[in-house]
Parts: C-alpha cells; sequence; structure tokens
C-alpha cells in the first residue's frame, strides 16, 4: 500500500485535536512534546496541521534594509506546499510573520506557520484565514535587524526539538509535535479514540453514570 503524502496526512491531523492525539501517545509509552503555553492562534482557535519546515534566524543590525529584506523574501520563495514552517528567531523584540508575508506563503499552499516569536499586520492576516501561532505581536519588523539564518535544520523551541519533517499539530489548546516514523499508527490510534469519545459522550448526554460510562468504553 502506498504510503499517504504530506498533505493527506496533514489533512486527517488536522481533524484531530491536540488532546486526544497528547493521549494516544502517551497511552502507548511515548513522549509528547508539547510547545511552551505562551504560542497561541491569532485567531485565538482554529487548527493547523502537517509536515514541519524548520527555519532559525538572529539578529544582525550590521546589515541594510535591502539585505535583510532578500534574505527573507528568498526564504518565502523556498517555502514547501503543504508544510507547516515553524521558525526558532532567537529574538523576543521584533514580528517574525506580517501580511504580505503571510499572503505569499498562503499563495504557495503552505499550511501555516509558528513562531517562538512575534508577528504584526494581525488583522490583515485574520482577514485572509492565514494560521499564524505566535508568542507576541508587535508593530516592529525586521528590516535591517534580523536575518534567516539556516533551513531545515534541527530547533529547540521551549525545550523542545523540532526536526525538519516532523509532524505538528496545533489548536486553541495548545501546539504538540510527532515523529514522523509511526505518524500513521498513532492517527489511527487518534481517531479510534475518538469514535470512542464519540460513544462516551452519546451515553452521558442519554444519562449514563459517568462511571458506569468509562467502565463500557474505557475512555473518559
Amino acid at each position: 500500500m502506498t504510503e499517504p503524502d504530506a498533505r493527506e496526512i496533514g489533512d486527517r491531523l488536522a481533524a484531530i485535536y491536540t488532546g486526544v492525539l497528547y493521549d494516544v501517545v502517551r497511552d502507548a509509552g511515548g513522549s509528547v512534546d508539547v510547545l511552551p503555553h505562551t504560542i497561541t492562534s491569532l485567531e485565538n482557535g482554529g487548527r493547523l496541521a502537517g509536515r514541519v519546515f524548520t527555519m532559525s534566524g538572529r539578529i544582525d543590525e550590521s546589515l541594510d534594509t535591502h539585505t535583510t529584506m532578500m534574505e527573507w523574501t528568498g526564504l518565502l520563495g523556498r517555502a514547501p506546499k503543504d508544510h507547516v514552517m515553524v521558525c526558532q528567531p532567537n529574538d523576543s523584540t521584533i514580528s517574525h510573520m506580517g501580511e504580505l508575508s503571510a499572503e505569499t506563503l498562503q499563495g504557495r499552499g503552505v499550511r501555516g506557520y509558528i513562531v517562538d516569536g512575534g508577528c504584526r499586520d494581525t488583522d490583515f492576516i485574520r482577514d485572509i484565514k492565514f494560521p499564524v501561532w505566535c508568542r507576541y505581536t508587535t508593530p516592529a519588523d525586521i528590516r535591517g535587524r534580523w536575518v534567516p539564518e539556516k533551513l531545515e535544520e534541527p530547533i529547540i523551541i521551549g525545550g523542545v526539538q523540532i526536526n525538519n519533517g516532523d509532524y505538528v499539530v496545533a489548536d486553541r489548546d495548545g501546539v504538540l509535535t510527532l515523529q514522523p516514523d509511526n505518524i500513521l499508527d498513532v492517527i489511527e490510534a487518534a481517531e479510534e479514540a475518538m469514535q470512542q469519545e464519540s460513544l462516551v459522550r452519546a451515553a452521558i448526554r442519554a444519562g449514563t453514570p459517568p462511571q458506569e460510562a468509562y467502565l463500557k468504553y474505557r475512555k473518559f
């Protein structure tokens, strides 16, 4: 059987919420990597899932505006379709995503953007419904101050190592990463767990005592 591609896996993951993914990985004896709760959605909700494209950057105020813009726009042109760009900017002072960049990524078929840093032009980004998870917002931008430095190399956010090609799932509850080697097993287990939760939910709504529902379905 042909293994599903990044788009199919991303679509299936996007239909699963982070809580059930956390449960099934932990119940299988695995460790679950959750990013800091300070990284949240601009929409205060929504879902984002897909294969990770990693990048990192650094502050360099010795560079002029043109140089930093050439580096940034060159990066945007390399972002792969059906991936989620995840950025470690190594900075907490400026924004690392804005409206025109979001428009560009969306037009290239990128699923969304997660950054351990800042974002600006947030009303415009909300209007086009491009998924962004970030740590803060600020009007300050990267021109003449910040450049992308490494692509497709491991990054660390909040003590969590994220590798290029990992998978990420984000929703209102937070952001977690998943290893690619057993991703189909995780998805199938999560989909089955969601079906069991639906049975428990129906039983509770029908008046079944919670403990009885748990004993019947072994899910709560």
